[in-house]
């Protein structure tokens, strides 16, 4: 590993450290940054604890890129430990500095064993590196859980409904997430051996609920995050679309009476449905009828006879109106999906991870780890290419590092993630780059940028992965699957060549086309490591440790607004991007500093910016709102060069419509994005995000 960023050096040294109280951060940090990883990554002593309290962002560098160094070595991915130490430092670089950050279980879990020789026992399952086969682990620190997206498979019975929520309890635990279709599940009109008829769908996953809602994720006040999915013939479908809606009216009720708002308080506490994120998967078919104004069937999932009949666009005003009282369900487009499959002679995707962004196969697990844009660009606009595709590269292999090193809660999720080996490398920040080089989020400047960021990461990381196979050998399913991976390849290489883009991003534009060249040639030569290589996720809590003013794909919700932890508190926060975005419009620093004082005092931009300029500080929910259309297009411009798929609210203002989100959902499905979920604002009772005028985590 060459020392790109670090020269060899430690860069704690070429960095001023100040204390945040009780916290010691980098002198460039804010007092939010310093917050979030006190409040959620520092190790806390607990009863009969030995280990000394963190205090230090040092003390969970040391503690977590100790553990990657040493496992690195050992897993040969280095000749020589001075490679892995310079590995280490390139890292360790790149998170002082806040340009990328793993997903939260990585800060939460990875290094307590080896630094503080902490035990937490349980039944978890890893790869062994002596027996080259998967065995249990007693010690969950020992071979700590990593990622932050998995997706479980449930089978239709008692046995398979209780072990899902013992295992969704272990990924709560550890801080993950997790996805499950429950289509082959029997529903309220379904026969059991026994005689009688099943309790039904929504009886179980009111179990579940109830069991995500008992365990703080990570340990911290962090709430579990969990997905819901059913397919579109599902015979309760129905009574799925409608479940948290009804449950809404029951949570508003209570409000009304005088209890509070809160997440966390007794109103959403008494009602179910509140622990997950509901989807509906849509076919090819169904979407035809809908738009043919043809009958549709929901059918049994024993027999697959017909149990009702209707006309598709009855199920899609009910999802309409659903949504637009209670933001759920979303849609993910199953068809669509598989497509873009990488392992399809394996089995299909069915489902997906809470936020939607990681889609592959059930019973597998995948970390995640953002790169934050802002830090991408010079004071004078240009794209920083170098640096960008090292920190692909460094980030990447990190990724992959984490695999074997993980632990699961499943044999089944450790064999599949140690033979398929998917990695989700994203990016955060996006809406503040544009800002800052004067473009609207809403622009066509800005979804060409878009589309060429998204390109040479996901090339990048399919470049390294392809370098790593011709190393160590393509992950375990490649063979099968070459044929389907090598026609996604040919797909993303595909958009990629069809990319038209300013004279202004010719270079960059010819660049990644070679990029997707070379990744092809190497990947059909040697196969890939890795079955799949990026997403974007919604970065919330690592989004705040990096400083980002925006997270994942998204723009700003407002220029001013305060965020509501889960568990109490609030943040204050205000974009910081707004002064970097006026001095590129060319303003004078008097001028900028008098504009940010009024800003300030009156909360807003109005009548402080000319009209022109408008565009350029538009949000998601604000004085200058994005229309929905600028939200999918955005996702538009970012979906062929993707491996998984993009966490992305579509923002409305409260007057939407239920005729508005149908219409948009069926757009998203038109142009062949994978899955959109909206939100209406106010729809709910309770929301994280407010303006002073108001995030998304």
């Amino acid at each position: 590993m060459n020392t790109y960023f670090t020269g060899g050096k430690n860069p704690d040294s070429q960095v001023r450290w100040k204390k945040v109280g009780s916290t010691e951060v980098p002198d460039f940090w804010s007092e939010t940054a310093a917050q979030i990883i006190e409040t959620k990554y520092f190790r806390k002593t607990g009863p009969g604890s030995k280990a000394k309290k963190e205090t230090s962002f040092k003390q969970l560098l040391n503690r977590v890129l100790g553990a990657i160094e040493k496992t690195a070595l050992q897993q040969k991915y280095f000749k020589s430990a001075i490679e892995a130490k310079n590995f280490a430092l390139e890292l360790r670089h790149l998170m002082i500095h806040q340009k990328a950050a793993f997903n939260s279980p990585v800060w939460f879990n990875v290094g307590l064993f080896e630094s503080y020789g902490l035990n937490s026992k349980g039944e978890h399952w890893a790869f062994d590196f002596k027996a080259k086969k998967i065995k249990s682990v007693e010690n969950a620190f020992a071979r700590p859980q990593c990622s932050a997206c998995f997706i479980q498979s449930v089978d239709d019975s008692l046995e398979g409904i209780f072990d899902l929520i013992k295992n969704e309890a272990k990924l709560f635990k550890y801080g993950s997430g997790t996805g499950t279709n429950f289509s082959s599940l029997r529903s309220k009109f379904d026969s059991i051996e026994v005689g009688g008829t099943s309790s039904g769908l929504i009886s179980f996953l009111e179990v579940l609920d109830k069991g995500a809602g008992a365990i703080k994720s990570g340990g911290t006040t962090r709430r579990a995050a969990k997905m819901v999915l059913l397919d579109d013939t599902h015979p309760e479908l129905l009574e799925f679309i409608k479940w948290k809606w009804d449950e809404e009216k029951k949570a508003q009720a209570l409000i009304q009476a005088g209890y509070s708002s809160d997440f966390e308080g007794p109103a959403y506490k008494t009602v179910s449905g509140q622990n997950s994120n509901n989807s509906v998967r849509f076919s090819d078919a169904y979407m035809k009828a809908l738009i043919s104004d043809s009958e549709w069937s929901l059918k049994s999932t024993l027999d697959k006879k017909s149990i009702k009949t209707m006309k598709a666009s009855e199920i899609w005003a009910l999802l309409s109106r659903a949504a637009w009282s209670c933001a759920d369900p979303g849609v993910q487009f199953s068809d669509t999906i598989n497509r873009w499959h990488t392992c399809a002679n394996t089995a299909p995707i069915r489902a997906s991870n809470p936020c939607s962004e990681y889609l592959f196969l059930d019973d597998s697990a995948c970390n995640l780890a953002s790169i934050n844009l802002v830090h991408y660009f010079d004071d004078h606009g240009n794209f920083k290419t170098e640096d960008f595709l090292h920190t692909v590269k460094v980030l990447f292999m990190a990724q992959e590092i984490l695999v074997d090193y993980s632990s699961y809660p499943t044999e089944r999720i450790a064999q599949n993630s140690h033979d398929y080996r998917p990695l989700g490398l994203g990016f955060a920040n996006l809406g503040s780059a544009m800002m800052r080089l004067g473009l609207g989020y809403d622009s066509d400047e800005a979804r060409q940028w878009t589309s060429i960021i998204s390109s040479l990461m996901t090339s990048q990381a399919y470049l390294v992965s392809a370098e790593m196979a011709e190393k160590k050998g393509a992950f375990h399913g490649f063979k099968k699957n070459k044929s389907s991976m090598l026609k996604v390849i040919l797909q993303h290489k595909k958009a990629a060549d069809q990319l038209v883009v300013s004279d202004l991003l010719g270079e960059l534009n010819q660049l990644q086309k070679k990029l997707w060249q070379k990744c092809y040639q190497m990947g059909k030569k040697f196969g890939y490591r890795n079955a799949q290589a990026t997403v974007i996720a919604p970065t919330g809590t690592i989004g705040l440790m990096m400083d980002c003013d925006t997270f994942g794909i998204e723009p700003d919700f407002s220029l001013f607004k305060t965020k509501f932890l889960s568990g109490g508190g609030q943040l204050n926060l205000i974009n910081n991007s707004i002064e970097k975005a006026l001095t590129k419009l060319g303003w004078s620093q008097t001028d900028i500093k008098s504009t940010l004082e009024k800003m300030l005092k009156q909360k807003s931009l109005k009548n402080l910016i000319p009209k022109n300029c408008e565009k350029i500080f538009e949000t998601a929910n604000g004085e200058f709102r994005l229309s929905a259309q600028a939200h999918l297009e955005i996702m538009v411009a970012a979906q062929p060069f993707i491996s998984g798929a993009i966490s992305k609210t579509v923002n409305l203002p409260e007057k939407s419509t239920p005729q508005d989100i149908a219409e948009i959902y069926i757009q998203a499905w038109k142009k062949r994005l994978k899955s959109v979920a909206i939100y209406r604002d106010q729809s709910k009772g309770s929301q994280p995000l407010q303006t002073i005028e108001c995030l998304d985590c």
